[in-house]
């Protein structure tokens, strides 16, 4: 159906352009199939390399998807359209287990630190031409890397772990390039590469983190990039081992990918970190605050070898600058008077996480969540599990926020859930893995 849409010219940008034109104008619609690209080809004229030149262009910029022997067709919704975007609206009286939130009962109380930082900003205002760190914060964070073990590096402050992930693989990569991806794996991150023109290859996890043997075949199969969760991991709470860790970083060092780590689990659960960096010549580790210190704070640490973090904050200057020093010293302020036990925050998490994987097991339910606050549970189909669960009073988050190829399954946060709720949701969860009751239908 492309051939009835006016070409300004035969080339792939031209033939790419007049389908996003298309798209925006909704004469094409998501999911509709786009005409085989000899057949396309054919019908206007142009040799067969220039219509496969304009799918590629228009795959990389999100517009289309691949499925195989079936062809292209136009994606289901935009790529800029965040996952969490699309879910169900909780109605009232429903009990919230899909946010991904944290307790804000464990989140540290802001408003002293924010008005002692803003009184010496006030004394002393940080001006154009400031570092771009401050200097309290790199030595709290420089301290606490070491202590885990993550190599020494140039230190880079970002507005949260994704904005890091962002310009890291945009200063590293082009469009078009693999990125291996945790399958399941963050949403976030899902809906990030698509926006970036990059190709996720999924690879499988276990409790202990990546599967080695899934990791090598997505490396295999082209991935330039590999981006790890290194414990907490959402949405399935893997948390890597000394061994899994071990047997990485020979993996690693032997294939040489651009290598991103990402411990959004810092202060949340007390399972000691298991860095791989280094095991690459580009790495980079991003340590975010917003799980443990308030999702509001925007603001994560980054350090890595010396060139990536220099792309970094290279770009970083041509666009934001800096992040803001009043939230860089609060957060170290915060670090530094102790605000946040990660053993307490840990025990209140293991706490709800471990009953309700107890409470599941004694069901017969398998589920996974090694660490942090959510609990994976596989299902035969997403979509009669989270209705079936939203009748029963529990908003779950579907898995296909979260899935390229792996099978389906539930998200459940039990940051806002009490210990003596679990086993009512453990019920839920049973109940929806029943098969329906059988009848006949005239």
């Amino acid at each position: 159906m492309l051939e009835a849409y006016r070409l300004e010219g035969a080339g792939a940008a031209n033939i790419a352009a007049a389908v996003e034109e298309a798209v925006a104008a909704g004469e094409l619609s998501p999911g509709q199939s786009l005409t085989p690209i000899r057949e396309f080809a054919a019908r206007i004229g142009v040799n067969p390399n220039t219509v496969a030149a304009a799918y590629r262009l228009l795959r990389e910029r999100g517009v289309i998807e691949t499925a195989g022997r079936r062809g292209s067709r136009i994606r289901a919704r935009p790529v800029s359209t965040a996952r969490e975007a699309l879910g169900t609206p909780v109605p009232p009286g429903v009990r919230d287990v899909s946010s991904g939130n944290p307790d804000p009962a464990l989140l540290p109380a802001l408003a002293d630190v924010l008005a002692d930082v803003a009184r010496g900003h006030a004394e002393r205002p940080v001006l154009y031409g400031a570092p771009p760190v401050s200097e309290d914060l790199r030595a709290q964070a420089a301290a606490a890397l070491a202590a885990d073990g993550v190599p020494p590096g140039p230190l880079a402050v970002t507005s949260g772990a994704l904005d890091a992930i962002e310009r890291i693989l945009a200063a590293r990569l082009r469009p078009g390039d693999r990125v291996a991806v945790e399958d399941p794996g963050w949403g976030g991150l899902l809906d990030l590469l698509p926006a970036l023109g990059l190709r996720p290859e999924p690879f499988g996890t276990d409790d202990d983190g990546p599967v080695p043997e899934e990791l090598t075949r997505a490396l295999a199969a082209g991935a330039r990039a590999v981006v790890v969760t290194c414990r907490a991991q959402n949405p399935t709470g893997a948390a890597l081992t000394a061994e899994r860790a071990g047997t990485l970083r020979a993996l690693l060092r032997e294939a040489d990918p651009l290598l991103v780590e990402d411990d959004h689990g810092h202060g949340i659960t007390t399972l000691p970190l298991q860095p791989l960096g280094g095991a690459t010549r580009r790495w980079a580790f991003v340590r975010s605050t917003a799980k443990a210190y308030g999702p509001d704070l925007r603001l994560a640490v980054v350090t890595g070898d010396e060139n990536t973090l220099d792309r970094l904050s290279g770009r970083q200057r041509l666009g934001a600058g800096w992040v803001s020093h009043l939230l860089q010293d609060a957060v170290a302020r915060l670090w530094r008077t102790g605000a946040v036990d990660p053993a307490t925050v840990s025990a209140a998490y293991d706490l709800r996480r471990r009953r309700l994987l107890q409470e599941l097991a004694r069901r017969g339910v398998p589920a996974r969540g090694r660490s942090g606050m959510n609990v994976w549970v596989p299902v035969p189909d997403e979509t009669s599990a989270v209705a079936r669960l939203l009748a029963a009073g529990w908003a779950a988050a579907p898995g296909s926020r979260f899935r390229i190829a792996s099978p389906p399954g539930v998200r459940l946060t039990l940051s806002d859930v009490r210990p003596t709720e679990l086993p009512a949701l453990a019920d839920a969860v049973r109940a929806t893995l029943a098969p329906p009751p059988a009848g006949r239908y005239g």
